[in-house]
């Protein structure tokens, strides 16, 4: 390898490639979010962590209304570390949480949603 290339770092066997960049499932995300900033997390606590969530759903909606997709993505990415962070410290399963979602409308089961509106 020159030194003038970019060292890619490993990917799992479960991570898929997109567009060229690595994409990783929610346990991941979970186990990335725990070896980088867990014990921080853990001592800031749930109530600080719920804050901090509050927080960027506010910075996220901002960007919406007003952003830019890179703005939007960067704020959609924070949202989701915050909520791995929060999944961790209450020992929960992200991947758990969302599948109430696999079959569709967790009330109808339909996909697309059948509910009234």
């Amino acid at each position: 390898m020159s030194s003038s290339s970019t060292a890619t770092p490993p990917i799992s066997l479960r991570t898929v490639l997109r567009d060229g960049r690595a994409l990783m499932e929610l346990a991941e995300l979970q186990r990335l979010m725990e070896n980088t900033y867990g014990e921080r997390d853990r001592g800031r606590g749930v109530s600080s962590t719920i804050a901090w969530i509050a927080e960027e759903i506010g910075e996220l909606a901002q960007a919406v209304r007003k952003g830019t997709d890179p703005e939007r993505l960067h704020e959609l990415g924070d949202v989701l570390a915050w909520l791995a962070s929060l999944a961790n410290q209450l020992g929960l399963s992200m991947d758990d949480a969302v599948a109430r979602y696999a079959s569709g409308c967790p009330r109808c089961e339909a996909m697309p949603c059948d509910c009234a509106p």
